[in-house]
């Protein structure tokens, strides 16, 4: 049985730098029509990657605010794990099944998800490969992730005057990745990758090694 957002002890690992204190990021209440018209259109591709796939069970690791669940991008019979490591962030989410722990170190058995997402989350890692193979681990069926496509992403801040003093490079991404290098990264832990399009952003859909 999952527990509701179990307190998380104090963790000084490679992810923690993005876990700041529970708030809905701006961009997704920005008035900018071309922000609000991208964010939108970001979820209509990931509705219908997950509506593709028609998972019984699926774990949403490195939940945060929720915004996927809030968008209603999950087929409708789906009741998904969420996980994070603030308990702030989980405890306002409306699921029943949530879990406060790092994408590092996943508490499920191998394959315990028909599909896994993970989403804006491994551009923040020092360690994204290590996520990655736990992310597969615990997958059955898929891993859908999505980071910024680079450089757009960054000159997309710059238009909008966001972190000029870093070229429109998010303080806290760290990993910055494209069109042919995220492919190459994702091959070293998955079976098989198929790429989305949703500039500003990728998003991948990946078939986990069978175990």
């Amino acid at each position: 049985m999952w527990h509701k957002a179990p307190p998380c002890a104090s963790e000084q690992s490679s992810d923690a730098r993005w876990q700041a204190p529970t708030v809905r990021q701006q961009k997704y209440s920005d008035p900018n029509p071309v922000v609000r018209f991208v964010i939108a259109r970001f979820f209509r591709r990931l509705q219908a990657v997950l509506a593709e796939l028609d998972p019984h069970s699926v774990l949403d690791a490195g939940s945060g605010e929720g915004e996927m669940l809030r968008r209603g991008v999950l087929p409708a019979a789906v009741r998904p794990v969420c996980l994070d490591l603030r308990p702030a962030s989980l405890a306002e989410l409306a699921v029943p099944h949530r879990v406060c722990a790092s994408v590092l170190s996943l508490p499920f058995a191998d394959r315990s998800f028909d599909a896994v997402t993970c989403l804006e989350v491994l551009e923040h890692l020092d360690h994204p490969a290590a996520a990655l193979r736990e992310l597969a681990r615990v997958a059955r069926r898929a891993v859908v992730v999505s980071v910024p496509f680079e450089p757009y992403f960054r000159i997309g801040n710059v238009l909008r005057g966001k972190h000029l003093g870093r070229l429109g490079n998010h303080p806290e991404h760290v990993q910055h990745w494209n069109l042919r290098t995220f492919p190459a990264f994702l091959a070293g832990s998955v079976a098989e990758v198929r790429i989305v399009e949703a500039f500003p952003w990728i998003i991948a859909c990946c078939r986990p090694n069978q175990l």
